[in-house]
């Protein structure tokens, strides 16, 4: 079966490690629906994160997402529905109120957990989307 309909989302710069895309764009005629992998802070040469401050992740983690939703002709308010994994619940509500600047258009649906570890060393939130924009 040929998979002509699905695009992958790579911005030049982006590094990844290991074997996935960072999105992915799929035509379902009159609209695109788009999956944006799990996005953590940016890395090092380590693969640490470039910051301890979860403040400064989140949002990092977002300009991250609106870089990729860009490259795929998409933007943050196109957003159905998103995924948080944090690692400590006790920052909620700094998450969540950066979480509501970002998402103030699009309101998707979400889910949000605390996980044990990320896969980058020092990463305390990592975020996946999925966006529906129309052609």
């Amino acid at each position: 079966m040929s998979k002509d309909f699905i695009k992958d989302i790579l911005p030049e710069d982006y590094r990844t490690r290991g074997s996935y895309t960072p999105a992915k764009k799929i035509d379902l005629g009159d609209h695109y629906l788009i999956f944006v992998s799990g996005i953590q802070a940016p890395k090092n040469d380590d693969h640490s994160v470039v910051t301890d401050d979860v403040e400064e992740q989140t949002k990092l983690v977002f300009e991250d997402i609106n870089k990729i939703l860009g490259q795929a002709d998409a933007s943050i308010d196109d957003v159905v529905k998103a995924v948080i994994y944090i690692t400590d619940m006790n920052d909620f509500d700094k998450i969540s109120a950066i979480r509501g600047e970002y998402f103030k258009n699009a309101m998707p649906v979400s889910t949000l957990i605390e996980a044990n570890r990320m896969t980058r060393d020092g990463a305390k939130i990592e975020i996946e989307v999925t966006a529906v924009v129309k052609k």
